[in-house]
């Protein structure tokens, strides 16, 4: 891979960029903190009883429970027995929003929980393992005026589950609320909503028999807030084009290379496209869009699968040694299992909001085998993300393993190269635990979002945890996808190659210094001297400055000597494989992409310790003895 601006960017404009992004960080958390509002609301309301014994009246009547067209209410049960209304005539009705209030698309969803207020009476048991049959139905208009259009109407049967805290005697006898999903919206398209709840009964076929006795039906109506939606797509609108430019920016200085893009930055672009999917703000046009609900949490899969898949990759790049990196077939025992994770939970979210498009009444926790697959695929999934987040932990501990374990070579290298790597060495491991804090803090924000939402008070402001972690994590994404891209972008400065290509010419300051006229071929170039190292985890050349002495030699890399008519490859004995196998062709790319026309110069290999006069000839006060003294000793005695 060609050196990356992360190698070769002043240690000055580094800090200025990560202070950067560490205040746009900061502002992310802020904005939900302190500027946006809760993410949802919650309304509970209480349905009105009303009767239905107009035989005559047609099915599409719609009962409601306030204004012009309200219909005839009863208080009580025990006043519909008093007029011998039975219950299969009786009709719940709640309206959705309140009196001189209207629904807003801004809301996004509205999710519905139904509670039974049921007595016990020893007369009137609830058995175990009752089941309520619902006849439920759902209508829509946009004025106080239409009429009521219908939405949705399903048969529907939920599981009671009455949590009694005393025994079931006459002297214990009271009311119990049973909470239950009832239904569940994807987009809020229209103003009003009116639920009509019958609860058919049957003795013959033992419908809604054993179930207590119900005496009311409350809802809690839960939907996204317009102001926690807005705040949420001016973010969308704001981070969109950013990432779009940085990744056309990315993609562009990859392709300016004449060698194709290896593994590691088709990953990174690949990132770039994720985040800019799930960052598109279509919910600009798309308000009214009943299937956005489940296009939303699809977006989201992929970006997490991506994202995933690319710490893998990305630690494993840093492992890899030079025959095995930039084959994505090296990762499939790891990337498999997230890809194949991903596909489980999009059929587990297509068997429910999948369903929801046409039914929204339909629910995969209403029964029993629905709540324990369910929680199954919930806790799989929670047990699977601490899996992964302790192998990626491992990761990184062997990367940081390999990269100190080339330190060890750096006290032997002149002052001035040592501390370069020492600082590029550094530059990647900040970069590691940057990755292994984000992946943190990814799999934090499930477990949050997962709990009630808290509150911190700051002065007079309040900061609630869960809003502020919505947008403070998904600002922290866009920042890191944004880092990853512009680090690893390939520098201008200086073009390594662990993909063996003809990009070399930038570690020379561009073709632009190069000379090709005619009548210049004669004139005296100085000599040049480059180190192949991969001391960082990654093949780099990087030319030494100035004028070079034997000590520049470093034992453990091998070295490049341009005498212009002659290209020695200088092997020092501590070497590695990788350095061994990797520097021989970035010579011959080096040569043969001069503008100058030396393609094809012939290249001369030198092991350290057999260097010929046409090769020591080039350095000042040759010592062949240099290598066979104790280089503490040679320290010592300077000193």
């Amino acid at each position: 891979m060609a050196g990356a601006i992360i190698e070769n960017m002043s240690t000055k404009k580094l800090v200025i960029l990560g202070v950067t992004l560490l205040l746009f960080q900061a502002l992310a958390f802020m904005v939900g903190g302190l500027i946006a509002p809760s993410p949802t609301s919650a309304v509970e309301y209480l349905a009105t009883k009303c009767v239905d014994k107009d035989e005559d009246a047609p099915k599409t009547k719609w009962f409601m429970p306030w204004g012009v067209h309200q219909c005839k209410k009863v208080k009580t049960f025990d006043e519909a027995t008093a007029q011998k209304i039975e219950a299969n005539h009786i009709v719940f009705a709640a309206h959705i929003p309140m009196p001189k209030k209207e629904m807003s698309p801004w809301f996004q969803f509205i999710l519905v929980i139904l509670q039974f207020d049921i007595a016990f009476n020893m007369n009137n048991p609830i058995v175990d393992g009752a089941v309520v049959t619902i006849d439920a139905s759902l209508a829509y208009r946009d004025d106080l005026f239409s009429e009521w259009t219908e939405m949705a109407h399903s048969l529907e049967h939920r599981n009671l589950n009455c949590n009694f805290t005393s025994e079931k005697t006459t002297e214990n006898e009271g009311r119990y609320y049973d909470p239950l999903p009832f239904m569940e919206v994807g987009s809020v398209a229209h103003k009003y909503y009116l639920i009509n709840i019958r609860l058919p009964v049957k003795d013959r076929k033992t419908v809604n028999n054993g179930i207590g006795e119900i005496r009311d039906i409350r809802l809690v109506s839960i939907h996204q807030n317009g102001g926690f939606t807005q705040v949420w797509f001016a973010m969308k609108t704001f981070l969109t084009p950013s990432i779009l430019i940085i990744m056309i920016w990315y993609w562009r200085r990859i392709t300016l290379m004449t060698r194709p893009p290896v593994l590691l930055e088709k990953v990174i672009f690949a990132l770039g496209i994720s985040m800019t999917f799930i960052n598109i703000p279509v919910e600009w046009f798309s308000v009214g869009w009943t299937w956005m609900l489940l296009f939303g949490d699809i977006r989201q899969g992929i970006f997490y699968s991506m994202l995933l898949s690319f710490w893998i990759i990305f630690c494993g790049e840093h492992l890899m040694d030079q025959t095995e990196r930039n084959r994505f077939s090296v990762y499939w025992k790891q990337v498999g299992p997230i890809v194949f994770g991903s596909f489980c939970l999009f059929i587990f979210d297509m068997c429910e909001r999948g369903v929801q498009l046409t039914n929204p009444f339909y629910s995969i926790w209403a029964s029993d085998v629905g709540t324990e697959l369910a929680m199954s695929f919930i806790i799989v999934a929670g047990i699977c993300a601490c899996l992964y987040f302790l192998f990626l932990c491992f990761m990184v501990f062997q990367v940081f393993r390999n990269i100190s374990g080339k330190r060890t070579s750096l006290p032997a290298m002149p002052k001035a190269r040592s501390l370069h790597y020492e600082g590029l060495i550094f530059r990647f491991k900040f970069l590691m635990l940057v990755t292994l804090t984000c992946a943190a803090m990814t799999i934090i924000f499930f477990i949050i979002s997962q709990v009630n939402e808290g509150h911190w008070h700051w002065g007079d402001r309040t900061v609630q945890v869960n809003r502020a972690f919505f947008t403070g994590i998904y600002g922290m994404w866009n920042l890191y996808v944004f880092a990853i891209m512009f680090l690893y972008a390939p520098s201008h400065k200086c073009y390594g190659n662990d993909q063996s290509s003809a990009d070399f010419w930038s570690t020379l300051g561009g073709k632009k210094e190069y000379q090709t006229s005619k009548s210049l071929q004669s004139t005296d170039r100085p000599p040049r001297l480059f180190g192949c190292s991969n001391k960082t985890g990654r093949l780099i050349v990087e030319e030494v400055p100035g004028d070079f002495t034997q000590s520049d030699l470093a034992t453990d890399d091998v070295m490049i000597l341009d005498a212009w008519d002659q290209l020695f490859l200088w092997v020092g004995n501590e070497a590695n494989a990788e350095e061994r196998s990797g520097a021989p062709k970035i010579a011959k790319d080096y040569v043969d992409s001069d503008p100058s026309g030396r393609k094809g110069l012939p290249i001369t290999t030198i092991k350290q310790g057999a260097e010929p006069p046409t090769f020591t000839g080039w350095f000042q006060a040759w010592d062949p003895k240099m290598w066979d003294k104790d280089p503490l000793e040679s320290i010592r005695a300077h000193f």
